[in-house]
This record gives structure tokens, C-alpha cells and sequence, in this order.
């Protein structure tokens, strides 16, 4: 066997154990809360060595981490093969729905994990967690293919955009218990729209529209 087949085969078995806790810990906050989880427990469950979880998993915060890794998977995974065309309006609503749908049937204990990590104690996972929400935009601009290159003034706007986009349809989706999450859909369409027509006048923007021919009318 090749190296790289033991190597693929060895990421594979740690990506489902790293699963498996994390799916079990998910499914004890819905019976009991987040914060009420613990490892031990978990573990246990599992009927896994508590040496095997740490290995994988420092802490709660470590487990849910790898709960939002999904989101930026699922905003990341392939595209229908026409994305490319549609408008950047719809290419981001695309991504961040992928996100929010991904966390969807546990959106109370997601929610629980994102106030966790901002509780005022908690002042360890304060740091991260804005270098999350960076790292989270820039994926979506990435997943949404944004064409603005990084460093340019159309890209800043573009992140500083993303972002309000990003934390005001949080707080929508925190407590939005409608069919289909419809509540926090008809928001992103809001603001995208409200988004869009302000972005008309960013630079880059302008420069393109002046190079484009007059429309035939």
C-alpha cells in the first residue's frame, strides 16, 4: 500500500471520530443545553477512552469549531456548473444560505455555541472568534467568487459589507423559527438588494459600468 493511501485512509478515520464526538456533543446540548455538555460525558457515550477525545479535542470550544468548520465546507462544496453566471447578488445569497441551512436543525444549540464564545468571561475565545468572523467572510467572498482582489479598496468594501451582512442575518436567523427559515431568506434578499444598489457606486464598480457599451435600447 502507498503512502499516500495509508495517509488518505488515516485522515479519513480521524475525520470520523472527530465527527462522531462532535455529532454525540451536539446531540446532548439538544437535551440539556451547550454549556451543560462535557467531554467526560460524551466520551462515554461513545464508550471511547477520554484520552482519544482530548487527542482530538482540547476543549468544548475545540468541538465547536469543528461544528463550523461545516459552514465554511458547505459554503466551499461544489457549484451549480452555471454559478459562475448568476449575479454576485445571488452568488452570495447562494453561499450564505449554504451556511445557515447547514446548522438549520440545530440552529438553538448553534446559536448557544456562538454566545458562548462571546460570554464576557470568556475572554480566551474572544480573539479567536474575530479572526473566525474574518476568516468567514473572506471565505464567502471566496465561495461567491467575488472577482474585487484582496488589499484593493473594492475588496475592503466588500468585507466591511459582508460582515454587517453576515452578524445582522445572524441575529435574525438567532430567532427565526419559520417554515424554511423564510424570515431570515426574505432579510438576506432585503439587504443584498438595499447592498447592491449602494455597491453600484464603489470603486471598480464605476470604472466597469463606463466600459461596458451603452445598452441597445
Amino acid at each position: 500500500m502507498s503512502m499516500i493511501a495509508v495517509h488518505d485512509s488515516s485522515t479519513s478515520e480521524s475525520s470520523a471520530f472527530a465527527d462522531r464526538v462532535v455529532d454525540e456533543a451536539v446531540r446532548q446540548a439538544e437535551a440539556q443545553g451547550w454549556e451543560a455538555v462535557r467531554l467526560t460525558e460524551v466520551a462515554s457515550a461513545l464508550e471511547l477512552p477520554m484520552s482519544a477525545v482530548l487527542g482530538e479535542f482540547r476543549d468544548l470550544d475545540a468541538v465547536a469549531n469543528a461544528w463550523f468548520l461545516r459552514g465554511w465546507r458547505a459554503m466551499l462544496a461544489e457549484k451549480p456548473a452555471t454559478f459562475s453566471d448568476w449575479s454576485p447578488r445571488s452568488r452570495i445569497e447562494h453561499c450564505l444560505l449554504a451556511w445557515l441551512d447547514t446548522f438549520a436543525a440545530h440552529r438553538r444549540v448553534t446559536v448557544q455555541m456562538l454566545r458562548t464564545k462571546a460570554h464576557l468571561p470568556h475572554l480566551h475565545t474572544w480573539v479567536p472568534m474575530a479572526f473566525d468572523l474574518s476568516r468567514t467572510v473572506q471565505w464567502l467572498r471566496e465561495a461567491a467568487q467575488l472577482e474585487a482582489r484582496y488589499g484593493t479598496r473594492r475588496a475592503q468594501l466588500e468585507e466591511i459589507a459582508l460582515t454587517g451582512l453576515f452578524l445582522a442575518t445572524l441575529a435574525v436567523w438567532a430567532r427565526d423559527d419559520s417554515e424554511g427559515q423564510r424570515k431570515t431568506r426574505q432579510f438576506i434578499e432585503r439587504r443584498l438588494a438595499r447592498g447592491e444598489a449602494w455597491m453600484k457606486w464603489a470603486p471598480g464598480e464605476r470604472q466597469a459600468r463606463q466600459r461596458q457599451p451603452a445598452a441597445q435600447l
